[in-house]
């Protein structure tokens, strides 16, 4: 038996290739599906099935094209529909592969569909639980997801108690955890780093496991402090239900070279975001007007997903070479398809062309230090919770997943300051602010890390800022 976690670290997102005496399971799939077709393929097996654990939110799951490639089964939990052919479970069934057993556990909660798989060996000894969203290492799904007009967070969050304590809790201690995220993603609030652990470890460790804990005790935890989701999450849900187009194609449509004219006359004709990806102290140098920064050394596609948050925005890309392809896979795990192509020759080409280029003023920590004993204005664009944790005295909080939420409390006349945990959040706060005409704009760079070494006064915040 052969069990193997591909984690994508971008999206903090865990998919599972499971092999027996020839056959293939598949869990959680990504978009891009040819590492499954490569592994199967090496070791002359079949994938025979494609669990999904739930209709996700923060990415396109590769069910579709896998299922197309391969002839496997799709197979989601009970309440599942979708549009395309699939195979809806029932609580308890048993799908045979080779020598083992996967059990579908219906554990709704997270989602009314949120499925867990309990994997059992050769000897029919339960030896792991595929949790999907229902348990991650360290906390649990959020509730607020998968709302109807009949069940609010708090119904969601009951249910999902219900499902924990009957379901999952009554395993053994060395059932071993495989869940679909880790820490980073926006599907639960407190994830573990780790990836991989033990029911017995989080039994004794995750808060939301709690022996005494009650219901509403449960509740009130798991639906407290929670963030609005991206915007993207929905439009996600319904790709992953409804299907989506081949990634073959959109490789094909987003890799097209553009020369600088070409460039520029398709951004006018129709009115596509430039999104440029390099790094961030590349692009404070020099960039096409109008464009923004979302770098692919941080966690790229889902800031595209809470920023841009129309999947079907049209988009144009300004990209370092050889990375065109990677960039166009990344954006569509989050269901962004529609890139129109990329800059030639990168942004060199542009400036060789000898059309307008744009930049962006960053200053040091030690230069802000200087400028608020005269009364700078700084904006911190850190999470809510980063905020509260610590911040600079009297500066406000303005969460990048919420800018947009902020517009009117930046000033268009007078300097002000941006800055993050360590500058790649506050390049693109300063890009889009910039982009929507706040000339005056000013980055940190290094932000909060390179603050703290200044001796700026810092202070806790009792509560975090409203992020709406």
């Amino acid at each position: 038996m052969i069990i193997e976690q591909i984690y994508t670290g971008c999206l903090a997102q865990g998919a599972y290739y499971i092999e027996s005496n020839g056959e293939v399971a598949i869990i959680d799939p990504l978009r891009e599906v040819q590492d499954y077709l490569d592994r199967a393929l090496k070791n002359k097996a079949k994938i025979r099935y494609i669990f999904e654990t739930h209709f996700h939110a923060d990415f396109v799951s590769g069910h579709v094209t896998l299922a197309e490639k391969t002839g496997g089964k799709i197979v989601f939990g009970p309440n599942a529909e979708t549009k395309f052919d699939s195979h809806i479970a029932t609580d308890g069934e048993v799908f045979q592969l080779g020598d083992i057993t996967i059990t579908a556990i219906h554990t709704p909660g997270h989602t009314m569909e949120s499925t867990t798989y309990l994997l059992k060996d050769k000897n029919g000894k339960d030896s792991a639980i595929f949790t999907g969203d229902t348990l991650f290492l360290g906390d649990v799904g959020r509730p607020d997801l998968a709302q109807k007009s009949s069940m609010t967070q708090e119904d969601l969050a009951a249910t999902l108690f219900d499902s924990l304590r009957t379901k999952i809790m009554p395993l053994a201690n060395d059932v071993i955890v495989y869940p679909a995220h880790g820490a980073g993603s926006a599907c639960g609030k407190n994830l573990s780093k780790e990836t991989i652990g033990t029911l017995g470890d989080q039994k004794q460790h995750n808060y939301a496991l709690r022996k005494d804990m009650t219901k509403e005790e449960f509740v009130k935890e798991v639906t407290n402090g929670l963030l609005p989701p991206p915007a993207y999450f929905p439009l996600n849900v319904a790709l992953n239900k409804e299907g989506y187009k081949s990634i073959d194609e959109v490789i094909k449509t987003g890799t097209k070279a553009l020369s600088a004219n070409d460039f520029e006359l398709v951004a006018n004709k129709t009115n596509a975001l430039i999104i440029d990806v390099r790094h961030q102290f590349e692009f404070i140098k020099g960039f096409i007007p109008q464009s923004i920064f979302i770098g692919l050394g941080g966690t790229f596609a889902p800031w595209v997903g809470a920023l841009v948050k129309d999947i079907h925005q049209p988009i144009l890309l300004v990209v370092p070479d050889e990375m065109q392809k990677e960039t166009i896979i990344r954006l569509s795990r989050v269901g962004f398809d529609n890139v129109l192509g990329y800059l030639q020759g990168g942004f060199e080409s542009w400036e060789a062309s000898g059309k307008e280029v744009d930049t962006l003023q960053s200053v040091s920590a030690e230069v802000l230090a200087q400028q608020l004993d005269k009364n700078a204005l700084v904006f911190d664009v850190r999470k809510p919770g980063e905020y509260a944790a610590e911040h600079i005295e009297n500066v406000t909080s303005t969460p990048l997943d919420f800018l947009n939420d902020h517009l009117t409390e930046f000033p268009t006349n007078k300097d002000f300051y941006v800055h993050c945990a360590g500058g790649y959040r506050s390049v693109i706060a300063a890009s889009i602010l910039k982009a929507r005409g706040f000339r005056k704009v000013i980055d940190v760079a290094g932000g909060y890390g390179a603050i703290k070494e200044t001796g700026i006064k810092r202070t806790q915040a009792i509560a975090c800022s409203n992020s709406k």
